[in-house]
């Protein structure tokens, strides 16, 4: 697949002319043009230098991505932000002239505004001044007629094709009639003078182009440009590696490595190629690519991926997979793919813009020579041929769409929902999908301890005591939660410890305050004691999604401590919200099929997805995409090719850069509540555009018939090109209103839920010791209402009492642990 970057495109029109046109080349087996990126992807057979021509042919310009210039020697793409002060200098030079141009035309001549000296009384200085105004703005403007003339010599009008007719032909127009006054004058025939003068609108002409720019100028603000993925992917490679040559370690560029390659990695480095480990043991950080946030213990004969970080030990590992084959490099072509091959979300101005334009033409024509034929004057003829011309300008057209995406996506700025381009608006507002990366995005992603269950007279806070000062010597996460919360709950971790051992894969082990003692998993425990009693909580804890850890001294269990990532406090509401608006939910994740089955029961979730490597949640977002529109969320790299294979990607705000480049909206509050929101303004959106689009329709069907003169004969009716240009102006101001109204719309507001009487709630109190204060209720209370079924908890430290309001069955032991894992005691 060969990848160009495309110019000169204005509209989905232009990008569906592309594909044609390359299409069609011999050899040419697919064609995608991506309008936000202005990049297109070919498969086949046929030569870049083709696919250049047939390009260049249908009137755009395009270069391999690589090449730094065209065939001009001018750099192929602008960027976007240039591009935007492009169109903003635009705007206010031509608004700033067309302001002096409306005084001269209808401060004059409708309301008798004075003027200078020198121009009372000559009328022809007059004309001349706005003939000089509005030839100035159409210059400045003049990318419209330059586009819009080279459309219609391919064949193919696009919306610009229709500004420079209504805007041209009304300003040629205007300097016939300008001729007309001054041969009046000359001819002393004020009747003929007054009749020219209110005929005259090189204001019409002007305006039309000043007030598309505007409209050019918010799609480009609201718009952006998708950044670049890539590249920061790339950056997770490291740039050189240490390989075994001749019995010695040498330093290589990483393109230097090949297969079978013994290389060395250190604690705190990343792993260059995907490789088999063949000496040594260590605990891997895969969560670049697997986003699970737990490191992977690593023996002989396991398998390593490139990118991913060696947390602690040396090991020597055997290359497998080199340059473009490692998993890092398959994950960049992923996103990369995904970007160049998406289509374009098509402006529906656009998709009717080609039937508009000679409708409107052939309309224009008819209406002159029908007047022609019926025996009335060129003048008259003209005027109503030019009339329709100018109340059908596309302008309410063309600003439907961006002046709504403009108003929407400041709203959602404000509301912690920030868009990256009118596109993402459009398709959060078709969404019927939405899959949800588990670690970091439904769950916090990070490791805390959930549950300290002490055994045979051991103590609560002798068995933290004892687990705290033996995992201090440890730098795996598991063992960081439980330091970190023995930190925070002024437990001591400071028992002296002995003969510390790690062994991968079970646990550790060392002599702590003179017994030995040895924490790790059932296997683990069960080589040093019988542990068949705790089976049964063991495997219970287990299939709740959480890491049980078991803590043997001198042959007798202590207890178990769990650790687990825990459910994000809004993940379950959100999830249900996202119900209520009809959008079906679906959980990717890389994580095991009990542990993802707890977490997505526990969050309401419709569909689970689990043990899924990168590639593989691509796979599952095409899937849904039969479904109907698919939005994906997520935070980290590892999601990034889903985020750009969906139709719309959601990262969150404190995910990773690559994550939140893949994505085309950023939700800065770090809350799913806010896809909630970003759906609801995203539908709220499209509905503002659709009426947007009826009424530029709506006015068109009423305007056009009076602009044509149906009217004339029955009711004397008929429309001044002046009025129809006035018409038009007011029609654009009628959708910026129409657009305002989106900004009253309640980003937050609850949508309509089952009323809290038809859900039968039981409360439950529980007498708690340690809550010293308020920040300890709200402790308290947030660890409770993160448990499916709990419907609201209120704590009151004074009475040390916390009561819980359930809106179904909930077992008291899964009360007890919640508080016991904030550090609290239940009596």
């Amino acid at each position: 697949m060969q990848k160009f970057s495309v110019t000169g495109m204005s509209c989905g029109a232009c990008a569906a002319r592309i594909e044609n046109a390359v299409s069609k080349l011999e050899g040419v087996e697919s064609c995608a043009v991506n309008l936000l990126e202005n990049k297109m992807s070919v498969e086949g057979s046929c030569s870049d230098q083709q696919v250049i021509d047939a390009v260049v042919s249908a009137g755009y310009g395009a270069c391999v991505i690589g090449a730094e210039k065209s065939k001009s020697g001018k750099p192929v793409v602008e960027s976007e932000e240039r591009e935007s002060r492009i169109l903003l200098k635009r705007f206010c030079s031509s608004a700033a002239i067309l302001l002096v141009l409306v005084y001269f035309s209808m401060g004059y001549s409708m309301w008798d505004f004075p003027l200078p000296a020198f121009f009372e009384g000559n009328v022809v200085a007059v004309v001349l001044v706005q003939f000089i105004l509005s030839s100035i703005i159409l210059i400045l403007n003049k990318k419209f007629f330059v586009s819009g003339f080279k459309a219609v010599l391919h064949k193919s009008p696009n919306m610009d094709t229709l500004v420079c007719l209504g805007s041209g032909v009304s300003f040629l127009y205007s300097v016939f009639i300008m001729f007309m006054i001054t041969r009046a004058v000359v001819l002393v025939d004020f009747n003929l003078v007054e009749y020219c003068m209110n005929n005259l609108f090189f204001e019409g002409a002007a305006m039309i182009v000043t007030l598309i720019t505007l409209g050019k100028f918010l799609e480009a603000v609201s718009k952006g440009r998708t950044t670049d993925a890539i590249r920061s992917l790339m950056s997770l490679v490291p740039e050189t590696a240490v390989v075994i040559r001749d019995g010695k370690e040498v330093t290589v560029g990483i393109s230097e490595i090949k297969i079978d390659d013994i290389f060395v990695v250190r604690p705190g480095e990343k792993i260059p190629v995907d490789g088999v480990v063949v000496e040594g043991e260590s605990c891997v950080n895969e969560s670049v690519l697997t986003g699970e946030s737990i490191p992977v213990d690593k023996r002989p004969g396991d398998e390593v991926c490139s990118a991913s970080l060696n947390s602690f030990g040396f090991m020597k590992c055997r290359a497998t997979r080199v340059g473009e084959d490692t998993t890092i490099s398959r994950i960049i072509e992923l996103v990369h793919n995904a970007q160049t091959t998406k289509a374009p979300v098509a402006k529906m101005a656009d998709k009717v813009s080609g039937v508009f334009v000679p409708c409107v033409l052939a309309i224009a024509l008819v209406t002159f020579l029908v007047w022609m034929i019926l025996g009335y004057d060129f003048g008259f003829a003209l005027s109503r041929g030019i009339s329709v011309l100018l109340i059908s300008c596309p302008c309410a057209l063309g600003l439907a769409t961006p002046v709504a995406i403009m108003v929407s996506s400041g709203l959602g700025a404000r509301n912690g929902v920030l868009f990256k381009s009118s596109a993402a608006i459009e398709m959060a507002g078709r969404v019927r999908v939405v899959a949800l990366d588990k670690t970091g995005t439904i769950t916090e992603g990070k490791c805390r301890i959930t549950d300290v269950i002490p055994m045979n007279d051991y103590t609560e806070n002798r068995l933290l005591e004892l687990a705290a000062s033996l995992e201090s010597k440890s730098e795996h996460p598991l063992s960081k939660a439980i330091v970190e919360w023995a930190e925070s709950h002024g437990i001591n971790k400071n028992l002296t410890v002995e003969n510390f051992v790690s062994v991968s894969g079970k646990g550790i082990e060392a002599v702590v305050d003179g017994k030995k003692l040895t924490g790790g998993n059932y296997v683990f425990a069960s080589e040093i004691c019988d542990v068949s009693s705790i089976r049964e909580v063991y495997d219970q804890k287990a299939s709740e999604g959480k890491t049980p850890l078991v803590f043997v001294q001198e042959n007798c269990i202590a207890g178990i401590i769990c650790v687990a990532d825990s459910l994000k406090a809004d993940s379950k509401s959100a999830i249900e919200r996202l119900k209520q608006l009809g959008v079906e939910t679906c959980m990717l994740t890389g994580d095991n099929d009990k542990t993802a089955a707890y977490i997505g029961k526990s969050c309401g979730v419709d569909f689970i997805k689990a043990s899924l490597l990168p590639g593989q949640k691509s796979s599952c977002i095409e899937e849904l995409k039969k479904k109907g529109f698919v939005a994906m969320v997520g935070d980290g790299i590892n999601d990034a090719p889903a985020l750009t294979s969906a139709h719309v990607g959601i990262a969150l705000g404190d995910g990773s850069d690559i994550a939140m480049d893949s994505a085309e909206i950023v939700l800065v509050n770090n809350s799913l509540n806010d896809v909630v929101s970003a759906i609801r303004l995203g539908r709220k959106t499209l509905k503002n555009i659709k009426e947007n689009l009826f009424w530029a329709f709506f006015y068109n069907v009423l305007g056009i018939p009076l602009a044509c003169g149906v009217y004339y004969k029955a009711f004397g009716l008929t429309l001044n090109p002046m009025v129809a240009a006035l018409a038009m102006s007011l029609s654009s101001v009628c959708v910026v209103t129409n657009a305002l109204r989106l900004n009253l719309l309640k980003m937050k507001e609850k949508i309509n839920t089952i009323p809290k009487e038809e859900i039968k709630m039981t409360e439950k109190i529980l007498k708690v010791e340690g809550m010293m204060c308020a920040h300890c209720e709200a402790h308290v209370k947030e660890a409770l209402e993160k448990i499916s079924g709990v419907e609201s908890a209120v704590a009151d430290h004074n009475n040390g009492e916390v009561k819980v309001t359930l809106s179904s069955d909930v077992a008291d032991d899964t009360l007890k642990s919640a508080i016991t894992g904030a550090g609290y005691k239940v009596l």
